[in-house]
């Protein structure tokens, strides 16, 4: 199920086979320089949705959490900039470490915990906010921030 308005969607996900479908539907929508952010609580299915997202990109390489290296790399038909920021306190740390920087704006960068960035967030950016977790469906709302992104909203099952 899909609920619209000028800006978000939402969408209920029953199961992690629609989310692997969300993720690839949105990654068919990508274009060199999106910012993607993933929002939800641990076992929410940001990295399932990451790693959907990179095969609908075209990936072949094993998509995993980058919880510990922070950001992997990945070529596709755009290449994707994989970052997850749990382990961060802020954007400084972010910013420090390189994580950001002007090779992005060739692929496209998911983001998870973008929490971490503060006002670093880029204003333009598509937000994906999962809510729930376990064997439970999930509430998926994808929200365009700025006028880009909402190309993201016309491909939402």
């Amino acid at each position: 199920m899909t609920v619209a308005t000028d800006q978000q969607r939402q969408f209920v996900s029953p199961d992690p086979g629609a989310t692997t479908a969300l993720g690839r539907a949105l990654a068919a929508a990508a274009r060199a320089g999106d910012v993607v952010c993933l929002w939800g609580d641990l076992g929410a299915g940001k990295t399932h949705l990451a790693k959907a997202f990179g095969v609908g990109l075209g990936v072949t390489d094993t998509i995993t959490s980058p919880s510990f290296i922070l950001m992997a790399e990945y070529e596709g038909r755009l290449p994707l900039f994989h970052i997850d920021l749990y382990r961060l306190v802020d954007a400084s740390d972010a910013l420090a470490g390189g994580l950001i920087d002007d090779r992005q704006s060739a692929g496209v960068t998911l983001i998870e915990w973008p929490d971490r960035l503060g006002a670093a967030l880029p204003a333009e950016r598509l937000d994906v906010i999962i809510d729930g977790a376990g064997d439970e469906p999930r509430s998926i709302t994808i929200r365009a921030n700025g006028v880009g992104p909402r190309r993201y909203l016309e491909v939402v099952p």
